[in-house]
């Protein structure tokens, strides 16, 4: 095998069973372990944005009819303010992911505040989940209620239901498919996103662009000013403020308007749940998602609301409020059947998009709920996976239950769901905001981004920008309470059962000192030998062996130096078989995947999150570790093997240990691969394994072509310096195999002294 050389900066895990085992033996197939998890793909930021936008973009659909019942034609601009202010939001949901990879809300706010607060919060959050679904998926059902009456009404039938009977149906409909699909772990890829988000901006640009000539052609009007003699408050927008002063106050008033069309930039947490999977460089990635996010529904929310209001008449459009683009579509220039046609083609996005957010607030408080139980406040019970599609299937079937009474209590009621959804919404804005501002003094250190417009003044800095966000959260939450009587009522009772709950399970969980309650649950997939379709990898990856969870820097250094797109990584640990467990081959996945490999995997996939890049895991159970790695490389075909410096073996003795294990292991002679030393000084050393070209220096290169020329003089040009060294190795076999053997190998010990420890290479 070949060594080389060169400088790194980090330390490295150890790989000190290498020195453990039994002697050598022939490898022979073993039973291992394909251990996954959810979440551990990662994604472009165009498709990070286009599950962000499967949420936030279908409030599109609904948004501007709420906002424009509870306080009247001046809807529109409350709806562009809100979608303004949205940036300023994400900028806090950015800041709050780069500090922590798996953050959101409730890890946020008990950094900052403690477990109390962050109970608080995370149950108001999931109170916005719980309703995020139904309000999409009643939605949706609206839509569809709207084209069919429309269809039916062209031939004289009429609907079998009542409009909003027919949409709760269809809600729960849908709410019951995505429950199956994320229980089977089919759940809405980024692909499936993407490409819902492709047919999305097609319908929008013709939205625009039709619209733009029904403008020119036909002329329209903008919505009134957000004045206060043109507010028009309906009695549930005003809730306990009404027959009181404070509505006739002009800042009470806006912040009364904002609050109803809050729910138009509903879906920004969905940013925080999807920064785990965003792929490297992770901050600039999320920035750019954050970004494309913010103008693609600045430009889709408002305008939909805008439109609405300057091509549908005023004493028309209440009839639309359910479904705003439908009726946009209906009162476009050109034919009827034109425009029935393209609002056939708006139905069938909005089903698509708002059956999306549906997936991504099951998804989304699925995610929740495991930070929840990886924290001790449930029960690892609840994260134990699918036994058969590996899936955290408790937690969905709780979630879905509550959106599904919760359709069935509001009788698919558009408005009763869009005002109560709010409360969760505000309240999990407002912490957040709050808790970021609170770390910011608590914990000053370096970030790699923060919410713009800070002010230094010596060593303490004021962050004002972040400050105005968190004022204007809070204030508009205040409001809330009190305008929204309904949302207020439902949201706190919801928030004090689950709280209350949270509180009880907490305890339970901490009296049964549940030692594995922050580690990862992971779908173990027993399978008799290791194999690129049995890890789902492609030929000449990485294979990175780990043991200690506390030194995976040569992991974070493999992560760091590969390109995940062209190589896949595979983690790969040994559990190693002593006494009568040894020769052993028929293992249950509990008996090979115990605590120890769950602790292990955990901290491997947090730093592979931290990374963004996706790794495979793998557990091998043998009775000498060496002979696993190689075999492992041989069967996956690696390119490279990268292990961390022992305590007790150097890296040329661990190489020597595999080169021995390699050359036991039966295989085709083609296969080669390179093993990777990290060392705690920072330094590299490569080692070539199986047959290999050597590393020649330029004085062996002059060696052989001075040897050549002097056969060239005899034998003419036909000779080549292969020819040559073949002759030298041919006689030098014969030397070792005859009397000549010990002044062979004196020969080559004084090659070794003469280039140096470290140098030259090591060749068996």
């Amino acid at each position: 095998m070949h060594r080389e050389r060169s400088g790194a900066a980090t330390a490295v895990g150890p790989t000190r069973e290498l020195a453990s085992g039994a002697a050598p033996a022939a490898a022979r197939p073993t039973h291992v372990v394909v251990a996954t998890t959810v979440l551990l793909s990662f994604i472009s930021f165009w498709r990070a944005a286009a599950i962000v936008l499967a949420d936030l973009g279908s409030s599109a659909f609904y948004a501007g009819g709420i906002a424009e019942q509870a306080v009247g034609r001046a809807a529109p601009w409350f709806i562009l303010g809100v979608m303004l202010f949205s940036w300023a939001v994400r900028a806090v949901y950015i800041e709050s992911s780069v500090m922590f990879v798996r953050g959101g809300v409730y890890r946020v706010v008990k950094e900052a505040m403690g477990g109390t607060m962050a109970k608080l919060s995370v149950s108001a959050l999931l109170f916005d989940y719980v309703l995020t679904g139904p309000i999409s998926a009643v939605s949706a059902g609206l839509y569809i209620a709207a084209l069919s009456g429309e269809v039916l009404g062209g031939v004289g039938f009429r609907l079998p239901l009542p409009t909003d009977r027919f949409a709760a149906v269809v809600a729960v409909g849908i709410l019951l498919y995505f429950w199956r699909r994320n229980t089977r772990g089919l759940r809405e890829s980024s692909n499936d996103a993407l490409h819902i988000m492709q047919v999305t901006t097609l319908m929008v640009v013709t939205l625009l662009a039709w619209s733009a000539f029904t403008l020119l052609t036909r002329g329209g009007h903008l919505p009134e000013t957000p004045t206060l003699e043109h507010l028009r408050f309906s009695d549930e927008a005003l809730g306990w403020l009404k027959d009181t002063r404070f509505p006739a106050m002009t800042a009470v008033a806006l912040l009364i308007g904002f609050g109803h069309s809050l729910l138009a930039m509903s879906g920004e947490e969905s940013l925080a749940q999807v920064y785990r999977e965003i792929e490297s460089p992770k901050v600039v990635n999320l920035r750019r998602a954050g970004l494309v996010v913010f103008l693609y529904s600045l430009v889709f929310t408002a305008s939909v609301s805008f439109l609405a209001a300057a091509l549908i008449p005023d004493e028309i459009r209440p009839q639309y409020f359910d479904n705003l683009i439908s009726g946009i579509a209906m009162h476009l220039a050109g034919p009827p059947w034109l425009r029935l046609l393209f609002q056939a083609f708006v139905v069938v996005v909005g089903f698509l998009i708002l059956a999306g957010a549906v997936n991504t607030a099951i998804v989304g408080s699925n995610a929740v709920l495991s930070r929840v139980s990886e924290d001790g406040v449930l029960p690892a019970w609840f994260r134990r996976p699918h036994p058969r599609f590996g899936t955290t299937y408790r937690f969905l079937n709780v979630i879905v239950g509550l959106q599904v009474l919760t359709v069935l209590l509001s009788g698919g009621h558009i408005y009763l769901l869009g005002e109560a959804y709010a409360f969760g919404v505000i309240w999990s804005f407002a912490l957040k905001s709050l808790s970021v501002l609170v770390l910011r003094f608590k914990e000053p250190g370096h970030r790699e981004w923060r919410v713009p417009v800070n002010l230094r003044i010596g060593s303490a800095e004021l962050p004002i920008g972040l400050a105005a966000v968190t004022l204007a959260l809070l204030s508009i939450a205040v409001v809330n309470l009190f305008t929204k009587e309904m949302a207020t009522l439902a949201g706190a009772g919801f928030t004090a059962v689950l709280y209350a709950a949270f509180v009880v399970s907490e305890r339970a969980t901490a009296a049964r000192q549940d030692a594995n309650r922050k580690l990862d649950q992971f779908h173990l997939l027993p399978v008799p030998e290791v194999g690129l379709a049995e890890v789902s990898v492609r030929p000449g990856g990485v294979l990175v062996p780990v043991r200690d969870p506390n030194t995976l820097a040569h992991l974070k250094w493999a992560l760091d130096r590969t390109d995940t797109q062209q190589q896949d990584i595979v983690v790969m640990t040994v559990r190693l078989l002593r006494g009568p467990d040894t020769g052993y081959r028929d293992f249950a996945g509990e008996r090979v995947f115990r605590d120890y490999e769950q602790a292990l995997f955990t901290r491997v996939v947090s730093v592979a999150e931290r990374a963004g890049r996706p790794v495979k895991l793998l557990v091998v159970p043998s009775s000498n570790v060496a002979d696993a790695m190689t075999q492992a490389a041989v069967s996956l075909q690696s390119s490279d093997i990268v292990i961390g410096e022992s305590a007790t073996l150097s890296g040329a003795e661990m190489a020597r240990r595999l080169g021995e294990a390699w050359d036991r292991i039966e295989k085709s002679r083609n296969v080669r691969s390179r093993l990777v030393a990290h060392k705690r000084s920072g330094e590299i050393e490569t080692f070539l394994l199986g047959p290999h070209a050597p590393a020649l220096s330029q004085e062996d290169l002059d060696l052989i072509h001075r040897l050549w020329l002097d056969a060239v003089s005899q034998y003419g040009l036909d000779v080549h310096h292969r020819d040559v060294v073949r002759a030298a190795l041919e006689q030098m076999e014969q030397e070792l195999a005859g009397y000549g053997r010990a002044r062979t190998l004196a020969r080559i010990a004084g090659q070794v002294k003469k280039a140096g420890p470290g140098a030259g290479a090591i060749d068996r």
